[in-house]
């Protein structure tokens, strides 16, 4: 049988600091995995730390957001023919090697997407409260909407098999698509499957979500999960 083309696809936006240490993670530790930084309209040396170290990067000619970035490289995985395509974030929170236990159930046939949960793991990685409360209180309308139990539903840490990047390289939210991504996926019948997460803390800076648009990202994800639920009942599939 032969290997799995496997891309890993790193959103970045304003991650020079962290993303070089990332990649080299990556390059150590799953070195069978092709790498492509989506580079968000960065105003910092984003560019020069992928040119620097030979990685494929594609730039934006204006921010997309998280969505926008990550359906981007959906179509460029879906257009070469990957096998896999896995979620990175480029802030160094994500360790590389999990990869091997994250693609693990995909090349099983076990799942369709698997994510990795923070809250899997005793004593994991905590959220600010707001972003707390938020992830658990979607995580429990998800599992109660689908029938079966998520317990991190906004972890960026996500590997899809080759029909999941098909799907999302072309039905793909754009503004907060943690939480609708799921749902679309759970709906139309794609396998779902969780895996401990050993999450670590940015290697350097700051998020750049506050509490102000953590406010704003609950609205918009309680808004999106509507938007699914209605789409799901009047196209009735």
């Amino acid at each position: 049988m032969p290997e799995p083309k496997v891309l890993l696809i790193i959103p970045a936006y304003n991650e020079a600091k962290n993303l070089g240490g990332v990649i080299d993670e990556i390059k150590k530790e799953v070195p069978f995995c092709d790498i492509l930084v989506v580079n968000d309209c960065s105003t910092d040396a984003t560019t020069a730390v992928c040119a620097g170290r030979g990685v494929p990067y594609i730039s934006t000619i204006f921010n997309l957001g998280i969505g926008g970035a990550v359906q981007t490289g959906y179509k460029y995985a879906a257009a070469r023919g990957y096998d896999i395509a896995i979620q990175v974030d480029g802030d160094g929170q994500h360790p590389a090697g999990q990869i091997p236990q994250l693609i693990a159930p995909l090349l099983a046939g076990e799942a369709d997407l698997v994510t990795g949960s923070r809250y899997l793991v005793p004593m994991g990685y905590k959220l600010q409260y707001p972003r707390f409360i938020g992830t658990k209180l979607f995580s429990l309308l998800t599992s109660a909407i689908l029938g079966e139990k998520i317990t991190d539903v906004t972890s960026g840490f996500r590997a899809a098999n080759a029909r999941t990047v098909s799907f999302l390289s072309v039905e793909y939210p754009e503004d907060f698509p943690d939480v609708e991504t799921i749902l679309l996926l759970g709906l139309s019948g794609y396998k779902l499957k969780e895996i401990p997460l050993h999450m670590r803390p940015r290697a350097s800076g700051r998020s750049s979500i506050n509490f102000q648009k953590s406010v704003v990202y609950c609205f918009k994800t309680l808004v999106s999960v509507l938007s699914v639920l209605l789409r799901k009942r009047f196209s009735g599939t």
